[in-house]
């Protein structure tokens, strides 16, 4: 009986350390730079074909 709460508890507190690691991990990610190459391709492209 101790064994298995201590397994739930042990499984809880993995899960909840992955699910934090991937916040952290997404909070400190830079921005990609693909992003915004793509989107400043499209304001010059819309711009040159909408007239």
């Amino acid at each position: 009986m101790l064994a298995r709460r201590f397994t739930i508890v042990c499984l809880l507190t993995t899960l909840f350390g992955i699910g934090f690691a991937i916040l952290v991990a997404e909070a400190s990610r830079q921005p990609r730079h693909w992003d915004e190459v793509r989107s400043d391709t499209c304001r010059v492209a819309c711009g040159k074909f909408g007239r």
